[in-house]
C-alpha cells in the first residue's frame, strides 16, 4: 500500500508539471521523499524582463584609489628629481637642512620634557646629556663641512658642558675625510681658467724641467685639504684647496643655523639670536681664502714691527699669483706641532749651530732626478716629499731640545699682543695650527698658520678690555662694573670668572645661596637654572653687548688649554695681566697726560703682581716634586669647584689634542 500511494502521488506531480517546448527527455523520476512545497503560486522557470530588472545601473569606477595613485606616482617623481637636484646644484643642502631640523626638534623636545629633577622617562638628566650629545655629533659627523666647523666651536666651548657632551665632542678635532683628486682638479680649473700642471708648473709623469706635486692631501679638514708641491724654481709651497661641496652648501647651512637658533633662543628664553649674524660673518669670511691671504699679511707686518716678538714667531709668505677664494698657497712649513711635547722637548741631535729644517734657513734639497725617475715607473706615487727626519738620531728618538716654557712664553706675548696692543686676534690657535722649530742659535720659534678665523678689535673696546683685565687682576669692583656696565651686562662677577677662566675672587655673593636643605638632584637643577639666568644677564643688552668677545673668550680658553697640556711653566694670567697693564700707556690714541699717570699706575702693577709668582712657583715646586699640578691645574680645581655648584662637571682633557 505504501508503494501504491507513492506512485499515485507521482502521477499527480507530473500532471502539475508542464512539459517545455522540444525534444527533451523525460524528467527523472523523484526518489521516495517528503517534499517541501512552496505555499505561492507556481512560477515557470524563464528569463526575467526587462521591467523586473528596473532601470539600468552605471558600473562601478574607483576614481578615489585612482587619484591617489596618480598623486603618488607623481609625488615620488617629484621627490625623485628634488633629490637629484638637491644633490646636484646644492651637493644635498637640502636633505642635511632637513636632518637638521630633525635631530634639533627630537632633541628640543627630549630637553623640554625631561629636563627635571625627575625626568618623566628615558632614566635621569645623565643619560639625557648622553643621548642628546650622540644625536647632536651623529649630526655633525653626516652632515659634515661647516657643520664640522661648529662641532669644533662647540668642541672649544665643552668645558662648561655637561661631560657626555665633551667625552662626544672631542672627536671633533679628528682628520675630516679628504676628497678626491678630481674634485680638487675641478676647483683650480673653475678658479684659474687652466689645469693644476699648468698653474703650478708641474708634471705627474716626471717631465723634465717641471716641478712635482702630490695628489693625496698632507692634512684634511672639514672645509679644506693641503697639498704639497714643488714649483720649477725650487720653493716648496702648501696648496689649501677648498672642498668644492662647500660653495654649493653654504647658502642652506647658513640658514639652518639660523633657523634652529632662532627657534631655540625662543624656547628655552636664551638671548642667543642677536649673536648669530656676527658669528655667520666671520664663518664666510674664513670660507673666503684671499681674506685669510690678507689676514696673514697683516700679522706679519704687526710681528716684524714688535721689538719683543721678532724672531720669535714666524708667520708663512703667502704666494697671491697662485690665490684665489678658494686656492691659499704658502711656503711649506716643516716643523713639531704643539700637542707634541715629547717631540719637543727630547734631546737635540741635530748638530751644533744647526736648526730644525726650514728655520733659519732654506730647506734641504730633494733630489728631483730620482723623483721623476721614480713617478715615470709610477705615475700614481702619493708620496714624493722627503720626511726630514734626520734631526731625530739614528733611532729616532730625538727632539728639538726645546723648553716648554720658552714656548709657552712666547705663545702668550704673540696672543697678549694681539688683544691688547693690535687689536688684531687670531682666534683659532689650537694646536693642530701652531708649529715648532728650533732656530740656529738654538732658541724656539713658532710658527702659526690658518689665518682666516679673525676678529678686529675698535680702539675704544681694545682700551676697555684692558681696563676690565688690569681691574679683574687688582679685584677692583667698581671698575669692573663700569665696563661691564657700558657692555650692558647685569651680572659681573660670572662674566669675571668667565674672562679669567678662574673664579674671581672678589665675588661677595655665594651661587648657592638660597639652596639650604635640597637634594642633590634639586640643588643641581636649581644651579643650572640660575645659570641660564646668568647667561641673561649677561647678554641682557643685546646691542651694547661687544659680539667680539665670543671668539675673545675662544681664543684664551685654548691658550690657556695648552698652558695646561704643557704642564703650567708659565704664569699666563699675570704675563696677560702685564701685557693689558702696559697697553694703557703704549696706546697712541690716548692723551699724553692718561699715557703718563697710566706709566706710574703700570709700575706699581708690576709691584703687586709679584704676589702672583709667589702662589705660582709655590705650585710649580710642589708639581716638580710630584706634590700636585701646576698654577693652571690649581686653577682648573678651583673652576671645577664653582662648576660643580652649578651642577656642571668641568673636563678639560678633551683638549689634549
Amino acid at each position: 500500500m505504501l508503494s501504491q500511494g507513492m506512485f499515485g502521488a507521482s502521477r499527480a506531480l507530473s500532471r502539475r508539471i508542464r512539459p517545455c517546448r522540444g525534444n527533451l527527455p523525460s524528467p527523472p523520476s523523484i526518489p521516495p521523499r517528503r517534499l517541501l512545497q512552496s505555499s505561492g503560486p507556481f512560477q515557470p522557470l524563464r528569463p526575467p524582463s526587462p521591467s523586473e530588472l528596473g532601470a539600468p545601473q552605471k558600473a562601478k569606477q574607483y576614481k578615489r584609489s585612482g587619484r591617489w595613485a596618480r598623486r603618488l606616482v607623481i609625488l615620488s617623481v617629484a621627490g625623485g628629481v628634488a633629490y637629484l637636484a638637491d644633490r646636484q646644484i646644492w651637493a644635498s643642502g637640502l636633505v642635511r637642512s632637513i636632518r637638521t631640523f630633525t635631530t634639533g626638534l627630537i632633541v628640543a623636545v627630549d630637553y623640554k620634557v625631561n629636563f627635571r629633577p625627575d625626568p618623566w622617562w628615558g632614566g635621569d638628566v645623565a643619560q639625557l646629556h648622553t643621548r642628546s650629545a650622540r644625536r647632536v655629533s651623529e649630526l655633525l659627523q653626516a652632515n659634515g663641512g661647516l657643520y664640522l666647523k661648529i662641532g669644533q666651536a662647540i668642541a672649544m666651548q665643552s668645558a662648561v658642558l655637561p661631560p657626555e657632551f665633551q667625552k662626544m665632542f672631542a672627536r671633533m678635532f679628528d682628520d675630516a675625510p679628504q676628497n678626491d683628486w678630481k674634485e680638487v682638479e675641478k676647483v683650480i680649473r673653475e678658479d684659474f681658467g687652466r689645469s693644476v700642471e699648468e698653474v703650478f708648473g708641474v708634471s705627474f709623469t716626471g717631465k723634465d724641467g717641471m716641478g712635482l706635486m702630490e695628489r693625496k692631501a698632507r692634512a684634511s679638514a672639514s672645509v679644506a685639504q693641503v697639498h704639497w708641491a714643488k714649483l720649477p724654481d725650487g720653493r716648496e709651497i702648501a696648496i689649501k684647496v677648498q672642498k668644492r661641496e662647500i660653495g654649493k652648501q653654504r647658502s642652506w647651512d647658513v640658514w639652518a643655523f639660523k633657523t634652529v637658533t632662532w627657534i631655540y633662543g625662543k624656547w628655552f628664553d636664551l638671548p642667543y639670536y642677536n649673536l648669530v649674524p656676527f658669528i655667520i660673518e666671520r664663518l664666510e669670511l674664513e670660507m673666503d681664502f684671499e681674506n685669510e691671504a690678507q689676514n696673514s699679511e697683516n700679522l706679519r707686518k704687526l710681528i716684524n714691527q714688535e721689538k719683543t716678538l721678532r724672531g720669535r714667531v714666524y708667520i708663512p709668505i703667502v704666494y697671491p699669483e697662485f690665490t684665489t677664494k678658494r686656492v691659499l698657497t704658502t711656503e711649506w712649513i716643516e716643523g713639531v706641532r704643539l700637542w707634541d711635547k715629547k717631540a719637543m722637548t727630547s734631546t737635540w741631535y741635530g748638530g751644533y749651530g744647526k736648526g730644525s729644517p726650514g728655520a733659519g734657513a732654506p730647506l734641504p734639497p730633494i733630489n728631483m732626478d730620482a723623483a721623476r725617475r721614480e713617478l715615470r715607473t709610477k705615475p700614481y706615487h702619493e708620496k714624493i716629499k722627503p720626511d726630514r727626519q734626520e734631526w731625530k738620531g739614528a733611532r729616532g728618538r730625538g727632539g728639538l731640545g726645546l723648553s716648554t716654557k720658552e714656548v709657552m712664553t712666547t705663545m702668550v706675548d704673540l696672543f697678549s699682543a694681539q688683544i691688547f696692543k693690535w687689536g688684531v686676534v687670531h682666534c683659532d690657535p689650537h694646536p693642530g695650527n701652531i708649529f715648532i722649530r728650533r732656530l740656529p742659535n738654538g732658541r724656539a720659534e713658532l710658527v702659526l698658520i690658518d689665518h682666516g678665523l679673525y676678529v678686529y678689535l675698535k680702539d675704544e673696546f681694545r682700551h676697555q678690555y684692558g681696563v676690565l683685565w688690569k681691574a679683574l687682576m687688582t679685584l677692583d669692583n667698581k671698575t669692573i662694573n663700569e665696563v661691564t656696565g657700558k657692555w650692558g651686562m647685569r651680572s659681573s662677577d660670572l662674566f669675571a670668572s668667565a674672562t679669567l677662566l678662574r673664579p674671581y675672587e672678589g665675588s661677595e655673593e655665594r651661587f648657592d645661596a638660597g639652596m639650604e636643605g635640597m637634594t642633590a638632584a634639586e640643588k643641581s637643577y636649581a644651579m643650572q637654572q640660575k645659570m641660564r639666568q646668568g647667561i641673561r644677564d649677561i647678554l641682557a643688552d643685546e646691542d651694547k653687548w661687544p659680539k667680539e668677545l665670543i671668539f675673545l673668550g675662544r681664543n684664551m680658553r685654548i691658550v690657556q688649554s695648552n698652558n695646561q697640556y704643557l704642564g703650567s711653566p708659565v704664569n699666563r694670567v699675570k704675563m696677560m695681566g702685564e701685557w693689558a697693564s702696559r697697553s694703557l700707556y703704549e696706546d697712541p690714541n690716548l692723551p699724553w697726560g692718561r699715557r703718563l699717570r697710566n706709566v706710574w699706575r703700570h709700575l706699581l702693577f708690576k709691584v703687586v703682581m709679584t704676589a702672583t709668582d709667589v702662589a705660582f712657583y709655590f705650585f710649580r715646586a710642589r708639581q716638580l716634586l710630584g706634590w700636585g699640578g701646576g698654577m693652571e691645574d690649581e686653577m682648573e680645581r678651583h673652576m671645577r669647584d664653582m662648576a660643580s655648584e652649578y651642577g656642571i662637571e668641568l673636563q678639560h682633557e678633551v683638549f689634549n689634542g
